[in-house]
């Protein structure tokens, strides 16, 4: 028994190692970077499967859901979500909104870029779009178009955001954007 619980707490902290180690690759506001508009991708070859590999890793580590390159620094037009825990990370380049639908609902967000929100348990509400129609190319170029809905709808247009130099506090109502810029400043300052 104890050694199960030993282990289970050496993987814990090995987590935890991880997660940080990830956490420091990742752009912190304010950093320029962020607020960049990215580069559309024109080469897909080793080197762009290279660098969505690199970012799977990254999101993963750190404990997201998605990641886009400008947070690691990179003007270039690609994001990596992870939809479903079960499921692979799936690499879009040059991924864009085709149609946004009416219905929007207000929900919190937490951001790689803003880890020090998320660090005090502060996620930013943002209104999204409950449905969207979006395209985008995989590794190789082809062209890939869907439907996203609900929280894969907020996870596609957060990242999209990330390509365009918006962050979330961007799109939050004016008390919101405060609230979340005082407690950034804390951070900073």
């Amino acid at each position: 028994m104890a050694r199960r619980k030993d282990k289970e707490a050496d993987e814990k902290a090995e987590l935890e190692v991880r997660r940080r180690l990830a956490q420091a690759e990742i752009r912190q506001f304010p950093d320029p970077v962020l607020r960049s508009k990215a580069r559309t991708i024109e080469e897909f070859d080793e080197g762009l499967v290279a660098l969505a590999e690199r970012m799977y890793a990254l999101a993963e580590d750190a404990v997201g859901a998605g990641l886009a390159a400008p947070q690691i620094g990179l003007l270039r037009r690609l994001i990596v979500i992870n939809f479903r825990d079960d499921e692979p990370w799936i690499p879009m380049a040059n991924p864009e909104v085709l149609r946004y639908g009416k219905e929007t609902e207000l929900g919190g967000e937490g951001c790689l870029s803003l880890e020090y929100l998320l660090r005090v348990g502060h996620s930013v509400e943002v209104e999204r779009s409950l449905e969207i129609d979006v395209r985008w190319q995989d590794l190789t170029g082809a062209v890939v178009e869907r439907t996203l809905v609900e929280l894969d709808a907020r996870i596609f247009q957060h990242e999209v955001d990330h390509l365009n130099g918006i962050l979330t506090f961007d799109r939050a109502e004016a008390e919101t954007r405060r609230e979340a810029m005082r407690r950034l400043r804390e951070r900073i300052t």
